[in-house]
């Protein structure tokens, strides 16, 4: 079967190791942002997980490697990573866990 890969880069609003703005309990384990110009149902920009960098970044890079559908929102995440880094659905669960444990999600693995 054909893999899907997207290539895109995004702005971090959200770096590694802090707080969200407005829900203080969420603490960002991974860089969090989005991708400019790609507009969800929302009218927000599309929202996405950075893995694999272990320091705060400003934009990245890369192709998305997975989608997580929520069930019980209308909101989806990409994940990204770089190609040659591999991840489970179960690592990619582990490590979104800090903000997806609010929500009943599936994970899409595009790589």
């Amino acid at each position: 079967m054909m893999k899907k890969t997207i290539h895109v880069k995004a702005v971090i609003d959200r770096p590694l190791w802090t707080y969200h703005p407005k829900h203080k309990n969420i603490f960002y384990t991974l860089n969090y942002g989005y991708v400019e110009w790609v507009m969800w149902w929302d009218w927000e920009e599309q929202d996405v997980y950075i893995m694999w960098v272990d320091k705060p970044l400003e934009t990245f890079e890369w192709d998305v490697i997975a989608i997580i559908h929520r069930n019980d929102d209308v909101e989806e995440k990409w994940v990204m990573a770089p190609e040659w880094m591999k991840f489970t659905e179960e690592e990619i669960r582990k490590q979104t866990a800090f903000q997806e444990q609010f929500f009943d999600s599936e994970i899409e693995m595009l790589s």
